[in-house]
């Protein structure tokens, strides 16, 4: 059984940093590529940020590039989410998934990833 956990979420005032983590078990972490998605209140989920197997290849939203920085620790099973100069906008539950099929670059449709986190909020106050 797969099992992500999401964490470091919480509030932060608007231009500060929050480092999301997802620590995952139950599956050969390093083999599959990682994504971070979002879902604010009333809206669909939206594509954060992903990582391939390796670390090497990573892709964000737009709304997200140059503040959001995703990494792995294939040794320690975890992503993370750096997440700095954060707006009012950037509020919402955080999720981590892990991709369908080994040896990925990751996504940014959420219809290729299997397994989920249970979600982090995150909320920034101007």
């Amino acid at each position: 059984q797969v099992h992500l956990a999401e964490s470091g979420g919480g509030l932060v005032q608007a231009g500060g940093s929050l480092r999301l983590s997802c620590a995952a078990s139950g599956r050969t972490f390093s083999a599959y590529a990682m994504g971070w998605f979002r879902q604010a209140p009333g809206k669909e989920r939206d594509f954060v940020a992903a990582i391939s197997w390796r670390g090497r290849s990573t892709s964000y939203a737009d709304s997200v590039k140059g503040r959001f920085t995703i990494s792995r620790d294939n040794d320690k099973n975890t992503a993370y989410l750096q997440m700095n100069s954060l707006k009012p906008e950037d509020t919402a539950v955080y999720y981590c998934a892990t991709e369908k099929g080994r040896y990925g670059l990751g996504s940014p449709s959420s219809n290729e990833y299997d397994y989920w986190g249970q979600g982090t909020q995150v909320i920034v106050s101007s």
